[in-house]
């Protein structure tokens, strides 16, 4: 057993949480990880990931990446991301998927700890242009569980998309409830 899903089942089985859901058929999608309201989220995610068999990868801004935390970053999947580049982000994890074939990221699309009035579109818009599918990934406190829901292949008509998206995650109930932001993107109001 590899070293990383060795500690994801000691993980798991030491916090009393559950993978459920069916491994996603397709090998590189963009991942949902919602809700996202607290620090132990990433690590729960990784852990039901790895679980899972499957290496997880996640965005994080470029100065994470450096010094001695970086190989530590760069191991538990972190991709360095450059917010203020010329090219945008949406065009960095696009060419991020030409360049690795199996690629699964991450996107939590809150974007904060914190109460927000609506999701960021960059994990839909990352999908649509890469022309990869979404993964409904998901963390339930209220129940300890936590894994991989339905795929949706992005259509382009966001509102239809975000219905199925939003009907997915009602019942997920986040580490802090009163943190979780809107289910609908800012483009949809």
């Amino acid at each position: 057993m590899p070293v990383r899903s060795w500690l994801a089942h000691r993980f798991l089985s030491a916090s009393g949480w559950t993978l459920v859901g069916n491994h996603p058929a397709s090998r590189r999608y963009v991942l949902i990880a919602a809700p996202h309201t607290s620090n132990w989220d990433l690590l729960f995610m990784l852990a039901l990931a790895w679980s899972a068999g499957i290496r997880l990868s996640w965005m994080g801004k470029h100065t994470l990446f450096l010094g001695p935390c970086g190989r530590l970053a760069r191991w538990l999947g972190g991709i360095p991301v450059r917010r203020h580049a010329p090219e945008n982000v949406v065009d960095q994890m696009t060419r991020a998927f030409e360049e690795q074939p199996g690629l699964v990221l991450a996107i939590a699309p809150e974007a904060t700890r914190s109460y927000g009035p609506h999701w960021k579109s960059g994990f839909y818009r990352i999908a649509l242009a890469a022309q990869v599918p979404i993964v409904m990934g998901f963390l339930d406190y209220g129940h300890k569980r936590g894994g991989f829901g339905p795929e949706l292949i992005p259509t382009g008509d966001l509102r239809e998309d975000m219905e199925e998206i939003r009907h997915f995650y009602v019942d997920k109930i986040a580490r802090f409830p009163e943190a979780t932001s809107e289910i609908r993107l800012k483009e949809e109001m």
